[in-house]
């Protein structure tokens, strides 16, 4: 059987960090948790639940999670964020994985709690993430703050595992248009830092081809009063990343 570290990040998250750590609690011989200078009780949360925990200042989802790696006792790793949990199913799956690691990593499904509902359309769900994996064998990659973990041989020996990664995203609307405003602040900067650029029908195209992929075409609408508001703010998120783009294009 192999040992496995859980690794999280963490930033004022003791709203969402406990309900995390109890769900691996019976799959991990080592939890890590790096966190960002918490303003709140994470820490102390942490600590309680006997977590291994480290603090660096936050300079990007991935170079933060590729840190975070560094501190794990073990090299096999399941990551987290702070706001995800284990399914019962999948926690059964990691229990027979750990008996028989033989891919080089494993896609999890993620299922999303939006504001008290459980997301099944809108292209949120099944949500597939690399998230069980030898870390001698890949890195986290991609563009901040969308960072997806990455095999250094591709993916021709990774596998699937049942059961589903459940991500409690937003509590209300005013925490998704929080987080739009956050993430888009970072996707801008990362995009001028790559020397890409925002052509002007990209703000008028791109969020309208959001909101019909997300509401149409993945069947948001299956969802209620949930995906409108999902696909709807999703398009404004399009367009003020843009947005952004534009202006700190016009400034540098």
């Amino acid at each position: 059987m192999i040992k496995l570290s859980v690794v999280i990040i963490t930033f004022n998250e003791e709203k969402n960090i406990e309900r995390c750590l109890t769900s691996v609690k019976e799959i991990a011989d080592d939890i890590v948790v790096l966190d960002s200078y918490s303003k709140d009780n994470t820490k102390s949360i942490c600590l309680k639940h006997n977590a291994n925990f480290f603090e660096h200042a936050f300079d990007g989802h991935i170079e933060q999670k590729n840190r975070a790696i560094t501190f794990a006792k073990y090299p096999h790793v399941l990551s987290l964020d702070a706001d995800e949990a284990l399914s019962p199913e999948l926690l059964n799956s990691i229990k027979e994985i750990k008996l028989n690691f033989n891919k080089q990593g494993y896609y999890i499904n993620r299922l999303t709690n939006y504001c008290g509902h459980w997301v099944k359309h809108c292209g949120w769900y099944p949500d597939k993430k690399l998230r069980l994996w030898d870390s001698r064998l890949g890195q986290w990659t991609g563009i901040n703050p969308h960072d997806k973990y990455e095999m250094f041989e591709g993916d021709t020996k990774t596998g699937f595992i049942k059961g589903d990664i459940l991500h409690y995203s937003y509590y209300t609307l005013n925490d998704h248009y929080k987080q739009v405003e956050y993430f888009t602040n970072i996707s801008a900067k990362a995009y001028i830092d790559k020397g890409k650029s925002a052509p002007f029908f990209k703000l008028i195209v791109n969020p309208i081809a959001k909101f019909i992929h997300h509401y149409f075409i993945t069947l948001g609408f299956l969802d209620g009063l949930a995906g409108y508001r999902i696909s709807k703010i999703s398009a404004y998120a399009t367009y003020l990343k843009y947005l952004k783009i534009r202006k700190l294009k016009k400034t540098n």
